[in-house]
């Protein structure tokens, strides 16, 4: 069988993963090209990487007929024109989170790629931890009994070095905050069980711990339909960082996600526990301090869908509803009374 090949865009911190599982992956894609505008870059890259062919032209990837697939890899201010052109040369795109830095811009992208009717992946990889599968299987079965309360806790550490870089932190090349490039993993875990929130409460800061434009640290509270709770802190101010946690209780139980591991207690007197081979959070110093098994994963389901029609486990549709659920937050964050 024809492998599928596809080309990387973008070489920055995240790009190694998703080179890894590529390689991981090479019985079934061929990787043809990884570019950056950026030689420094390029060389790193190359230099970890000697067999993926480096790439100086970007023209030249979104005009070549054989690459069926481009992996954006780039800061999000410039998504939604790279979507574009890989939809106007019918190629499909997995994305890095967040989709862009609005959500004017993120629903542009959607669409174009609907419009186009190439498939559109989104980089939230926490859905494909083991622990984080188990629990969707049982939220879906039902063992959890009606929703009461569902709640997430974020709390990350990042020194003033990591928002020194240049544009890090800002609304123009990130979008957001700590909701946004760090948080938003497992606000797609929570909304995912969960659903979609309706009343939200919030307090939103920028604390003294860091000198940056967006927000390092938030408390919401928001309701669901059918009369469920919820809470959600986000933090880049814990040091040294801890691992991020979800909690389900339902009428019929307690689900507890911790990173990599799921503790699940009904009141029939069964448990399941599930995960618990830590691979890394990424919660420290270090965001790349986790194992690309969940890029492996989400890129084998991406090309699952190119060649078999398997359903993506992340769409577009649903990194917007993450979009809007954090636009809500931060809107229910700026009327708040001090």
């Amino acid at each position: 069988m024809a492998k599928t090949r596809v080309a990387i865009i973008g070489l920055g911190m995240a790009a190694g993963h998703h080179a890894r599982a590529l390689l991981d992956l090479s019985d079934r894609i061929e990787c043809v090209a990884a570019y950056s505008r950026t030689a420094g870059r390029r060389q790193v890259f190359a230099e970890q990487f000697p067999t993926i062919p480096i790439s100086d032209n970007l023209d030249a990837i979104f005009e070549n007929p054989s690459i069926a697939a481009i992996l954006i890899v780039t800061p999000p201010g410039s998504h939604l024109e790279l979507v574009r052109r890989a939809a106007a040369a019918g190629k499909h795109v997995l994305l890095e989170k967040p989709l862009d830095i609005s959500l004017d811009r993120s629903e542009a992208i959607v669409k174009a790629a609907k419009d186009a009717g190439i498939l559109l992946g989104v980089v939230l990889q926490n859905r494909f931890r083991d622990a984080a599968l188990k629990l969707d299987e049982i939220v879906k079965s039902g063992r959890l009994g009606d929703l009461v309360e569902a709640s997430a806790a974020i709390r990350n550490w990042r020194p003033q070095s990591y928002y020194d870089a240049e544009g890090r932190g800002t609304v123009a090349r990130d979008g957001g905050g700590v909701l946004l490039t760090q948080g938003i993993h497992t606000i797609d875990l929570l909304l995912n069980y969960a659903g979609m929130p309706t009343g939200i409460s919030a307090f939103v800061r920028t604390t003294p711990v860091h000198r940056m434009e967006t927000e390092d640290l938030v408390a919401a509270a928001f309701s669901f339909e059918g009369g469920a709770i919820g809470s959600l802190n986000a933090t880049t101010c814990a040091y040294p960082g801890f691992t991020e946690r979800i909690e389900l209780i339902g009428t019929n139980g307690t689900a507890v996600l911790t990173g990599d591991r799921l503790d699940a207690a009904f009141i029939d007197g069964t448990r399941e526990i599930a995960g618990g081979e830590t691979t890394g959070s990424g919660a420290g110093a270090n965001p790349m301090a986790f194992g690309h098994d969940m890029h492996r994963a989400l890129i084998g389901n991406f090309i699952d869908a190119i060649e078999n029609g398997a359903l993506l486990r992340v769409t577009g549709d649903d990194a917007l509803n993450a979009h809007r659920f954090i636009g809500a937050v931060l809107a229910a964050g700026a009327t708040a009374i001090s």
